[in-house]
């Protein structure tokens, strides 16, 4: 009766250590200073950011793309609003053609966002274009 209370405890242990919100706190923090650096058209420590987070988690771009938001606004829409081309076109290349599609928490798809906020006319706007059409 011990051993299976001990092993009961041991399984327990493990599956703890499974599911922990550590990592969870991990990729907060590794994600922390994102929006620092597409406000600051930083391509190449944003190419570091996404690579670090793809070795460290198995996570791409559009994995945690949703989950993101800079003063209210997505990773793509923060960069069309502070002319950020270096990095809003660098993360289009990135994610799916799907992921690029769906609707935002307004309800609006990115490309329906940039014409009504005229931004189709910039880099980020064509890159944009050309990779979903």
């Amino acid at each position: 009766m011990l051993s299976m209370k001990k092993s009961a405890v041991t399984l327990f242990g493990l599956m703890t250590l499974a599911v922990s919100p550590l990592s969870f706190a991990d990729i907060n923090e590794d994600l922390q200073n994102i929006c620092t650096i597409v406000k600051n058209d930083d391509k190449s420590e944003l190419r570091k950011k996404i690579k670090q987070v793809q070795d460290d988690y198995n996570l791409r771009l559009g994995d945690y793309y949703d989950g993101i938001s800079c003063g209210g606004s997505s990773l793509i829409r923060y960069s069309m609003e502070n002319n950020a081309a270096e990095v809003g076109t660098f993360m289009i290349k990135k994610m799916s053609k799907s992921d690029l599609q769906k609707t935002e928490k307004d309800g609006m798809a990115l490309q329906q966002w940039a014409e009504a906020n005229g931004h189709m006319a910039g880099a980020i706007g064509q890159e944009l274009m050309s990779r979903i059409s």
